[in-house]
């Protein structure tokens, strides 16, 4: 399991990106090697997305556009997308094709450094916005997992007799070890998935444990770019198909693609950082659920969407529906360390995979 940032404040990078007739986009998610990738798309109509996603693959060929890279392609890819669906006049949602606003989602504490009390109360937070699922982090301890597991179970069960539950292991486990602690909660619990059981790139152990467990295996949050999802898919080791919003709406919907050819579902991770994800995730065939971290926007951006139903609905407005306040984020800047803090949720725990007793 990873760590957490313990003010509960972090960054949420914002994008701007002008064009010539007056149409901003606004692109969130990362600010890596943004000047790197600019080149490709400065003095280009932005309307041509796809292609020009293509070119900022290109533009970093030889450093390569893998891990925090590709963050900084998909701010640049959702801000496109913004311009886009502005100049149409259009929501995003509309302009990619989908014919209901409602898109389907689970809630997620991010929930390993909330007490008993807390974890309940996020729980029951949520079921009151109608959801139905949740999903809990853990991957230390089997007894303390399946107590918060209840936890979760019992709040959300005010909205359905057998909510969905999920466990997220963040990539904590070796193949062994994942087999071993799902026998014990598949024991006394009924799990929708196992999250990142495994390193994101153990193809064969994921295919092997997916055999092995009751619960769907679901990996793909952390693989940065489309290519990465081939041994998983090759191999059979991944049964719902996770894409990390961060990426950006053209991966997402690439994957999403690819996934829908082999009869597998799509599920986004960590929509706060491109909310406008939901409006993609509208648009595909094969959408199962999306992760809802919080209801509330970032301080100084408003967001065109509400949390209700167990669910999310996305707005009208032309664009991803993201618009952002300047001159308040200005006066109110502060500098938080976030995830750049030593025990944050970007680095991985010591001892992960290598312990052989439960903490």
């Amino acid at each position: 399991m990873n760590g957490f940032v313990a003010s509960g404040v972090t960054e949420f990078p914002i994008v701007l990106l002008e064009t010539d007739v007056g149409i901003t986009g606004v692109g969130t998610g990362s600010h890596r090697d943004l000047a790197h990738i600019f080149p490709a798309i400065e003095g280009q109509d932005p309307r041509a997305v796809s292609a020009l996603y293509d070119r900022m693959l290109a533009q970093v060929f030889k450093s390569g556009h893998g891990g925090a890279t590709f963050g900084g392609i998909g701010t640049f890819d959702m801000a496109l997308w913004d311009i886009k669906a502005k100049a149409l006049g259009e929501p995003l949602w509309r302009l990619l094709g989908a014919r209901d606003k409602f898109v389907p989602g689970y809630a997620s504490g991010l929930d390993i450094a909330l007490d008993d009390d807390a974890l309940s109360g996020f729980y029951s937070m949520m079921a009151e916005r109608g959801y139905t699922a949740g999903k809990l982090k853990g991957g230390r301890d089997h007894e303390d997992d399946i107590r918060r597991l209840k936890l979760v179970e019992d709040a959300l069960s005010v909205n359905a007799r057998k909510p969905g539950l999920m466990l997220d292991a963040n990539e904590s486990w070796n193949l062994k070890q994942a087999e071993r602690f799902m026998a014990k909660i598949e024991n006394e619990l009924d799990l929708a998935w196992i999250e990142e059981p495994l390193r994101r790139w153990d193809a064969a152990g994921h295919a092997r444990l997916s055999r092995s467990i009751r619960a769907a295996v679901a990996t793909g949050e952390n693989l940065t770019g489309l290519e990465q999802y081939s041994p998983l898919f090759d191999e059979g080791g991944i049964d719902i198909v996770q894409v990390g919003s961060v990426w950006g709406i053209t991966h997402f919907l690439r994957v999403a693609h690819a996934a829908h050819s082999r009869n597998l579902p799509v599920s986004p991770v960590g929509l706060t950082l491109n909310p406008a994800l939901a409006a993609a995730a509208a648009a595909v065939p094969n959408h199962l659920t999306a992760e809802v971290q919080d209801v509330n926007a970032p301080f100084g951006v408003t967001i065109d969407q509400e949390f209700i139903d167990g669910g999310i609905v996305v707005g009208d407005t032309p664009g991803v529906g993201v618009s952002i306040d300047e001159e308040a984020i200005a006066s109110q800047a502060t500098t938080h360390a976030g995830w750049l803090a030593p025990g944050g949720p970007h680095v991985r725990s010591e001892r992960a995979g290598l312990r052989l007793v439960g903490e």
